[in-house]
């Protein structure tokens, strides 16, 4: 019986993965979660980059925010444990604390608890005093839900955002963007804008922010990729809504491939067909398909600098959905630095 109970499993975990494409196998993967992956981030120690950081949340009621090696070995203390429903991570660079202090920091929503947490990186101490409500004026109960967090980095003034998503919400003005200020307590978040519109079909989950060229992208699940300026300033109007006709199913993690002057690539979850849609960066035109191995990805995350002699292309993360989260030089999926 035992015998028979494995062969069904594997053979179920091949037919989710419903790619035509040649299987790229992944160089490494991570130890498991204790409950469900979702979402990674990636931090890069730019004084040792081998000793960057890969973060990735585990999506449960007794969740955590979990840190690897490049390895893919849980970093025990570098890891936030004991979350309520951690869903989605993202890190940035150069926040100023104070005059004279300036530090990385990871974000993540915390769902069951209605807010989003920001801690230092590498040290991990919290710099939220416990946590910043968002979606205080939501009218439902999943309305109040964060599910989805980009951080971005004005060119303009250096203050850094977070714009977060939610279960489900109106179909104007879906997303929240907080600037995070210092103050006497460490930090503040201030709602500073409501936009983007939802079709309110499935959900809005993945959100990825490319800095450098001031845009916003979120997954409007069942309908298109939709494309916003990440800067307040520059107003709410919808840029594009695209791609849609390129996925089977749902459209999940964003993940933004950067190369000097504007080059790059937008990397996108094909979810239910296991495949993941490479559009071009600044036009945003449909490049090729490529089939990572994985089934179930949610989110995924994209550096393009050398980090090591395994990734010494750049690494790109994505979750798998068997607890686990797999890392590819990013050759494998045809990048190499321009």
């Amino acid at each position: 019986m035992k015998t028979y109970f494995l062969v069904f499993v594997a053979l179920f975990l091949l037919s989710c993965n419903q790619s035509q494409l040649p299987p790229i196998a992944p160089d490494i993967i991570t130890e498991k979660t204790p409950n469900d992956t979702d979402d990674p981030a990636i931090w890069v120690n730019t004084e040792n980059p081998s000793q960057s950081i890969i973060f990735g949340t585990d999506k449960e009621t007794n969740g955590g925010v979990y840190a690897f090696d490049l390895d893919g070995k849980i970093i025990g203390d570098k890891s936030i444990k004991n979350l309520q429903r951690p869903n989605n991570v993202d890190v940035e660079y150069g926040f100023r604390l104070n005059d004279s202090t300036l530090v990385d920091v990871l974000a993540f929503t915390e769902r069951e608890k209605q807010q989003i947490r920001l801690f230092s990186v590498p040290d991990m101490k919290p710099l939220d005093n416990g946590g910043f409500p968002v979606f205080e004026d939501a009218k439902g109960f999943e309305q109040n839900l964060p599910m989805g967090i980009a951080l971005y980095k004005s060119p303009r003034d250096s203050s850094i955002y977070a714009i977060v998503g939610r279960k489900t919400g109106p179909l104007e003005g879906y997303l929240y963007q907080y600037v995070l200020k210092p103050d006497s307590l460490g930090v503040s978040a201030e709602l500073v804008r409501k936009f983007g519109k939802y079709s309110g079909q499935k959900e809005i989950e993945a959100i990825a922010v490319d800095d450098a060229e001031g845009y916003v992208y979120y997954s409007d699940e069942g309908v298109c990729i939709r494309k916003y300026y990440a800067e307040p300033s520059m107003g709410n109007t919808e840029i594009s809504c695209f791609g849609g006709d390129h996925f089977l199913e749902d459209i999940e993690g964003i993940a933004i491939a950067c190369y000097p002057n504007g080059g790059g690539y937008l990397i996108v979850s094909n979810q239910q067909l296991g495949e993941f849609n490479i559009f071009s960066r600044r036009e945003n035109e449909f490049l090729k398909a490529v089939n990572l191995s994985t089934y179930g990805t949610d989110g995924c995350e994209v550096v393009t600098i050398p980090l090591n002699d395994t990734f010494s292309n750049g690494l790109f993360v994505a979750m798998n959905d068997t607890k686990e989260f797999y890392f590819y030089d990013l050759s494998k999926l045809g990048f190499k630095p321009n």
